[in-house]
């Protein structure tokens, strides 16, 4: 069993729409706002409140500036700024996936590099409060999976920096590529920040899952439609992890005339952007020239996005993508106490039986500080044997 969160979009999304939501089923705005902090300290406050729209309570979530002129900034400087924050890894790793997507889609839009794509003013502040606030959220949920129903974008017109535009906006066109939508109603009902939020951290596009359902939350949108509720909703519930087959895709390219210095800030920008992996294998070219062939996998969605960021990092002058189906193993995890601090334990299991269990690296050399990796990577096996986590044996209650 997994903890699954299912994003009902029906009447469409916005960053600050879920964040309510997420807020309203039992994330703590203490943590939340802890995340925001360490991303842009002292320039936002995170309020929420109680309405109602249309009838239905909703928590309604609002970023408070706190700095009188907040700077433009570009995705390359707001992906820095995320880096180099210290954030909890997956609340980091979400983070960069949906702004490396809002940017990818802007770029596009606007006929511009995604690096040279700039968030104005408050509104740099807004998107960063939203994002990083929505995955900070899902982390101090404990949510595991993330699904979401058809987004209602809108109709009609809206004005935007460059005067009338069509609804749905052209970012939340780029977005929706793939995705099931409706229209759902007259004006903006999805915004470019709550489609990259969805198109990121949802796997797919289903009706609401079988679930045990544990909590809901509904997040308000600032303008209250008579008829129709303007909200966002979340449910979450304990799903049974499947063990089915899952589409995917890799990307290749050959490269022989990279500095091969600069592969692993070209690999990590790609697992940031939500490859499933990556990685180089060495090849013989034309004329004997020795290169690397880079291997990309990842879900579908994500395709254009990371062909993007190769394309960006790497001196290739093509791609190639092919179809592929995955089968990976249900996944658990459980945290064992070392010196110096915890280590993530990532098992594999089967019809409730483990079948593989792991220390997870980068917290076995996060403790690495004083002392050799191989010392705490042995301490940290010797944990997993004595609480249980080996093959054969139950999976131990989450």
């Amino acid at each position: 069993m997994t903890r699954h969160l299912w994003i009902d979009a029906s009447a469409g999304v916005a960053g600050d729409m879920l964040l309510g939501a997420l807020i309203d089923a039992g994330a703590a705005l203490p943590a939340v706002q802890a995340a925001v902090d360490a991303v842009v300290s002292d320039s936002v406050r995170l309020e929420v409140d109680g309405v109602q729209r249309a009838g239905l309570r909703a928590t309604k979530a609002d970023v408070i500036m706190t700095v009188d002129d907040p700077p433009h900034r570009t995705w390359s400087t707001i992906r820095t700024m995320i880096t180099d924050a210290g954030l909890e890894p997956p609340v980091r790793d979400h983070a960069l996936a949906t702004f490396a997507a809002l940017a990818e889609a802007e770029g596009r839009v606007h006929g511009i590099p995604a690096d040279s794509v700039h968030f104005h003013e408050v509104g740099a502040l807004d998107s960063i409060a939203d994002v990083v606030g929505v995955c900070a959220a899902l982390h101090d949920l404990g949510v595991e999976s993330v699904s979401a129903g058809p987004v209602a974008l809108g109709s009609g017109r809206t004005r935007a920096a460059h005067g009338s535009i069509p609804v749905p906006v052209p970012a939340v066109t780029e977005l929706s590529t793939g995705w099931r939508v409706t229209a759902g109603g007259e004006g903006e009902l999805t915004t470019p920040t709550g489609m990259a939020l969805v198109v990121t951290l949802a796997e797919r596009s289903e009706d609401l899952p079988g679930l045990v359902v544990e909590r809901a939350g509904a997040g308000a949108g600032t303008k209250d439609f008579p008829g129709r509720a303007n909200v966002t909703r979340v449910i979450i519930g304990e799903r049974q992890a499947p063990a089915a087959a899952e589409d995917a895709v890799v990307i290749e390219a050959n490269v022989d005339d990279l500095d091969p210095r600069v592969w692993p800030d070209v690999i990590s920008r790609l697992l940031a952007a939500g490859a499933d992996d990556a990685w180089l294998t060495p090849v013989i070219m034309k004329k004997g020239r020795p290169a690397h062939t880079l291997s990309v996998l990842a879900r579908p969605d994500r395709a254009a996005a990371l062909r993007s960021v190769i394309t960006a990092t790497t001196p290739t002058f093509g791609l190639r993508q092919s179809g592929w189906t995955k089968f990976p193993a249900t996944r658990a995890w459980h945290t064992v106490t070392v010196t110096g601090g915890e280590v993530r334990i990532k098992i594999a299991h089967a019809d409730g039986v483990i079948t593989r269990a792991t220390p997870e690296f980068d917290d076995v050399a996060a403790l690495a500080v004083d002392r050799p990796v191989l010392d705490v990577l042995t301490e940290a096996n010797a944990a997993a044997v004595a609480a249980g986590l080996v093959p054969g044996r139950p999976l131990p209650a989450s």
